[in-house]
This record gives structure tokens, sequence and C-alpha cells, in this order.
């Protein structure tokens, strides 16, 4: 009796036994292989499962298991190594194998719809016309001369058949004598090629030749260059030595915004079919894309985080665009890393990858001082472009106009009227974080987080920025029902509203996530920034990640001080990648720029680091705390977590799981916990967490496994679900 092992999508870390759908014949399931979609009976509903094998017995007695519906696929529409990455990655993070498994194909496949080639309507011979005499239809010699084209070429597109003047009424007519069948002609992609690349300087040429010279194979490689320093013209060159050898190139980038530029630029270098992955294509779009992928028509794969898990049919490079980046890592659900996951497929598929950052991680750092990264250096910027200079601006008891110095107005204005633009730093949206009742003190808090709701004047709004709650702005207190509210602390609306009163003369941009909706925003914004003409930019991250505006001659952080105190062991590494991005904004051709850092503690260690250090001095001294403490990258930290609508649930599940688990973890690991989350309430949902550390990444994943299987078998009451997250990025 042979029985179908499926990965069902659901929570549960187990495989299913079907029996093989009705008048299945045993060499059918023979040929079965591992990846095939299947429809199945699941409790009430019907689900598309993963077959994981074909096995002869099963320790569920025959007359429980179900039987299968239908077998979707007469293939495997991915290939073994991806499907090896997806059995890897749900191992490593301790996450269902289905889930996994359901990343990697897009909506209308996990839905159990038809695959679909891409290509044009075609025909081609059915057995009966294959076994037909040539000579067969001598009387009818357009049906002839359709049937010989076909036996030559395999398969042909209809329009091609319409040239060889041959009509409709023919191909109808074999086609009801079952001589021939309609199919899909795949798309032939026209071969690829590139354009001349940039002249390089010498450490551009010196790190370009490394990594070409670098045996056929797996390789990491670490590319460490300072913002402006040409890391992307290094990405171009490479993909046109992958393009010109037959194989496919897949870069991730960190953020949606950044695929509008990058995209151009790829297109203005590359004769190729290029092909993009984010969260804001629509369905089709998308499906397109992945197929194009699938069949090797696409030459360049550009996609964010879950692009890493697209088939590729013939990988040759995979670049991990501003790898430092925490967006890399997935916050929610399935908690991989894509940086660490391309690590990992490079090494499946044979090929290169290469992370690349001004400001590294300290995991990668970590790897090159191990020997296991190739380490490359760029430390001067490409072209005309020179380092900004950098200082600190100590506003203690000056008078601050929406959070604004007179020094830094001054320094604005006199770039304006140098026909200079101006890059202003403020990392929190809205107009303000707090509105307050000045006769009562009432505060407006969100009603299911531990956060206060942040005021957006324009749009007459609260929100909460944590779990997306909104409602309207009050006109008066609702406990003292006084007028007199007060909006309290700093927002980027308020900011620009200063400014544009402040600056008439000249365009202000605010770049948040509120004002930059629409698929066209960001890419309309760096179009009208790179005419040149003066202007203040004004927005939180999304305008430090790798955008290149070239007339910036200015960068200030407005509230400098908000990045120098974490609970967060990452926070001083975080601190500085940011700054140094920030800061490489300024000064990226022509004029060298300046930066301002506002801040009240002038004298704190890690900003008198950012004044006196390169970003490699300060990450290598950072290495040396971790070292000293334990911390990753040198040793290895897991958290369980729990979400429940009761505090004393959620911890007392932890304890449970503490205790049993104690005597059974390798010798060096540490329990911390449990504790409540930073924030504690989230969503109306109240966060605990247990913290584990080991040494090493073998005894963290050995850890990793009891406090699973352990958890797994303790009561989850009153709702509350509990997460496992490996090699997390954020403590919260």
């Amino acid at each position: 009796m042979s029985i179908l092992r499926l990965a069902i999508p659901s929570p549960l870390r187990r495989s299913f036994d079907y029996l093989p759908p009705a008048g299945t014949c045993e060499a059918q399931l023979h040929s079965l292989q591992p990846g095939l979609r299947v429809r199945v009976p699941f409790g009430r509903r019907e689900v598309i499962g993963y077959l994981l094998a074909v096995k002869l017995d099963s320790d569920v007695p025959e007359k429980s298991l179900k039987t299968a519906l239908a077998i979707l696929d007469p293939a495997p529409l991915v290939n073994p190594r991806l499907l090896q990455l997806c059995y890897w990655a749900a191992h490593y993070y301790h996450h269902p194998l289905s889930e996994v498994l359901a990343a990697i194909f897009p909506k209308r496949l996990r839905e159990g719809k038809a695959h679909q080639s891409l290509g044009s309507a075609g025909w081609q011979l059915t057995t009966h016309g294959l076994g037909l005499a040539p000579d067969a239809l001598a009387r009818s010699p357009r049906q002839a001369q359709t049937l010989a084209s076909l036996r030559t070429q395999g398969t042909v597109a209809t329009v091609q058949l319409k040239d060889q003047g041959i009509s409709s009424t023919v191909l109808r007519s074999l086609r009801d004598k079952g001589l021939i069948e309609e199919t899909m002609v795949p798309l032939q992609a026209e071969p690829a090629s590139s354009a001349q690349g940039l002249s390089l300087n010498p450490e551009q040429a010196v790190a370009i030749n490394e990594l070409l010279k670098t045996p056929a194979g797996f390789v990491c490689h670490l590319l460490e260059g300072v913002t402006g320093s040409g890391k992307t013209e290094i990405y171009l060159q490479l993909i046109a030595d992958c393009l010109q050898r037959g194989k496919q190139a897949l870069v991730l980038i960190p953020e949606i915004g950044l695929t509008p530029q990058t995209l151009n630029r790829f297109e203005q270098r590359f004769s190729a079919n290029i092909v993009v992955f984010h969260s804001g294509l629509g369905e089709a779009q998308r499906y397109r894309a992945w197929e194009a992928a699938r069949d090797g028509s696409a030459h360049i794969v550009i996609g964010t985080r879950s692009a890493i898990f697209t088939p590729l049919r013939k990988p040759g490079l995979i670049i991990v665009d501003e790898e430092h980046d925490s967006s890399y890592k997935q916050q929610d659900g399935f908690r991989y890393n894509a940086r660490d996951v391309a690590v990992k497929r490079a090494q499946l598929e044979a090929c290169p990858v290469l992370l690349g950052s001004a400001t590294p991680s300290l995991e990668s750092l970590h790897n090159t001082l191990a020997g296991r990264y190739r380490h490359h250096r760029l430390t001067q910027r490409a072209g005309s472009g020179r380092m900004p200079t950098i200082e600190a601006l100590d506003v203690r008891r000056q008078a601050l106009q929406a959070g604004l110095s007179t020094g830094l107005l001054d320094a604005i204005k006199d770039r304006l009227e140098s026909g200079q633009q101006s890059l202003l730093f403020l990392n929190r949206r809205g107009y303000a974080p707090t509105l307050q009742c000045h006769d009562c003190g009432w505060i407006a808090e969100c009603m299911a987080c531990d956060a206060r709701l942040t005021v957006h004047r324009r749009l007459r709004r609260l929100r909460c920025h944590h779990c997306g709650a909104s409602r309207a702005l009050p006109r008066q207190c609702p406990h003292c029902h006084s007028n007199n509210l007060l909006a309290a602390g700093l927002g980027t609306e308020q900011t620009e509203e200063f400014l544009r009163e402040q600056f008439s003369r000249w365009p202000v941009f605010r770049v948040d996530s509120d004002s930059m909706q629409g698929k066209t925003a960001m890419q309309d914004l760096i179009t009208e920034i790179n005419k040149g003409e003066p202007c203040i930019l004004l927005g939180t991250q999304m305008l430090t990640k790798g955008h290149h505006f070239p007339g910036v001659n200015l960068v200030a952080v407005i509230d400098t001080d908000a990045m120098l105190f974490s609970a967060d062991f990452r926070g001083e590494e975080r601190m500085a990648q940011l700054l140094t991005q920030v800061a490489g904004r300024a000064g990226r051709a022509g004029l060298p720029g300046s930066v301002i850092l506002q801040t009240h503690y002038p004298d704190h260690p890690a900003l008198q680091a950012m004044l006196h250090s390169s970003y490699a001095q300060q990450a290598r001294e950072q290495l040396s705390r971790r070292q000293a403490t334990g911390m990753p990258p040198v040793g290895q930290l897991v958290i369980l977590r729990t979400d429940c609508g009761d505090a004393q649930c959620g911890e007392l599940f932890l304890q449970n799981l503490r205790d049993q688990a104690a005597a059974d973890l390798p010798v060096g690991t540490a329990m911390i916990g449990p504790l409540p989350s930073p924030m504690q309430r989230r969503a109306g949902k109240f966060r605990s967490q247990l913290l584990l550390t080991a040494p090493n990444r073998k005894t963290a994943q050995a850890a990793a496994d009891i406090l699973v299987a352990i958890a797994e078998t303790l009561p989850a009451r009153r709702g509350l679900k509990w997460s496992i997250d490996i090699d997390p990025q954020d403590v919260f």
C-alpha cells in the first residue's frame, strides 16, 4: 500500500498521511516527486498540501486515513534545491514546513489553481498525430504542411502558423481529427546584453578583479564600501558577467522605495528581461514575475525580503544590498532573515553570493574575521564625491523652533541661497507623539497597546503606530472637557509646517510612510529632487536607505538623542549604522558635504565615536564588547514569545516551559525570564518572553529543539499563542 506523506498548511510541526486519489495506479505513484501540490480534505475544509514522500506504510491505521482528492501537477513546479532550502529553513527557524513551502508559491498556486506557463497560444501533435504516416494527408496540402511543421519544431505558436498561410479552419479540422492539440509555447527570452560599465577607480578595480577571479561555485563575499563608493557599479559589472555566462541574477533590496531607482538604473545598463518582487505588486503581476523567473525567461530578479524564495532556473549570482538592514528579518509568522537564507541558498545552488553595505552587520564582520566570508573594502568615494565633515551641535540652553536650532536654520538658509539642497532626518512621523490636556494632565493613549497615540493634524486623527488603531482628533479633553489640549513632542508634520513658513521661497518635501502613498510617489520625488533645484528634504528612515541625491550638500539629524539610549543590546550598532547612512547622503557629487548632529549630549561616548572614528572602527570595538559578554554574533540568542489576552497566562506558560526544559538543556546555555516584553500590551494582547543564550549555533539549535518539543505538549489556554525566534533582531 502506497501512502502520500504531505505537509499541510497549519501551525502544526508535523506531516500528514493520505491514501492516493481514487484511480491512481502504482506506476503513477512511483513517479511522484516531492514538491507536487495535492488537494486533500482537512477537517471540514479542502486545502492544498505539498508532497514530501511516497511511503509504503503509515503509523495511522489504513481505515483512519483519508483519501487525497487530486494531484494537481504532473511534475514539481520548483526544483529540488529550492525544496531543500525550505527544509533547511523550516528546521533552522523551527517553523512548520508546510508554511515555509507555501512561501515559495504565488497566491493562485497556493489556492490550488492550475499552473499556467507564460507564452503564446500554439499547437503540438497528439500521440495519434505523431504516429501518422508523413504522406497520410497528401490530398490536403495545408494540413500536411501543418503536421510537417509540428513534427519538425515540436510546438509552434498560432501566429507563426498563420504567417505560413495556415488558417484557423485547417487547425480546427486537424484538432477535430485528433491529430493536433492546443498548448502554450514557452517564451524564448532574447539573450541578455549590457552597456559599457563606468570606469572604475583603483579600489573598485581591485575589488571587481578579486570577485571575478573567484573559482566557480559557492563563495560568500562581503563588500564593505563607504557611502558613495560605487558599490552599485560593482554589482552591475558582476551581473553583466553572470548574464554573459547564461545565468540569472537575484538582487535583494531592503525596501520597496528603492525599487524604482534600482530598476531604472538596471534598465539603463542592461538589455534584459528584468522582473521585480515586492508587496506592492498585484497578484497577476506577481505571478507573471514568478513564472518568468521559474522558466528562465527573466534574466534579473530584483526584490525585497520574500524574493529570496523565488524559483530560478539558472541561478548564477545572488546579491544582498544594504545587507545590515533589519528589514530583511521577518518579524512575525515565519521569522526568517533573508540575508542568512540567501547565503544558504547560494551554497545549495553552488553560486556566489555578495553582501554589500557601507555599514555591515556585526554578524557579517564576525564571519569575515572567522574566515567564512571573503572581505573586500572600498574606503574612498567614487568620482567627484568626498566624505562629508561631521559636527555635533550642542543645543543645550538654545531656543528650538519645531526642533530646529538657530545654528541649523542658518546653515539651511545658507545652502538654499547657494542653490544647494538640505536633508533633515527626524525618525518620527506625524505632528506630535503625544496629545495632553494642559488642565488635568490627561494623555491620549491607545486602548489596545501600552503606547500613546500620535497626533496627525492634517488628517485630524490620532493614530497608534504599533497596532494601527485610529480615531478622530478630539476637540476637548474627554476627562475634564477642557479645550486646552496640547500637542507635545515633535514629528515630521510639525517640522514640515514650520519649514514651509520659514523658507517659503523654496519647496519642502516630506518623506515618510504617510506622505509617500501610491506606487510612483517615491520615484516622482526622486525625479524632482534630482533636477538639482534648491529645496529641503525632511523625512524618516525612508530617506536613508541607499538613495542617491547628488544635490544634497547639508544633512542634519534633528533629534540625535533619540538614538543614544536603547535597552536593546544592538542599540549602539543600529545608531552607528543609521547615523553613518544618514550622513552618507551628503556630498555625493561636487562640493564636500556637511553633517550636523543636534544633541543635548555632545560628550556621549557613542556620539564621540561617530565624530572621531569610522564605522569600521566603531564596529570592531563593538565586536570586542560582544566577545566579552557572549552576545550575538559571538554567542547565539533564541527568544520564546507568548501573546495572550491574559498577562499571567503567558508568563505561566513560559515558566512551565522553563521548569520542564531546565534539566535537559545543553551545557553552556542560560535562560532569562519569563519577563514582560518591553511593550507588554500590543494590539490587545499581553506579550511575554523567555530568552535563551548559547555559546554557539549548534548548542542553540539543540536547545531550541528541546524548547519547541516541550512547548508543543503544554496546554495553551485562553487563546494563547507562542512562537520561537531564532537570531532575533529585536528584543521587544
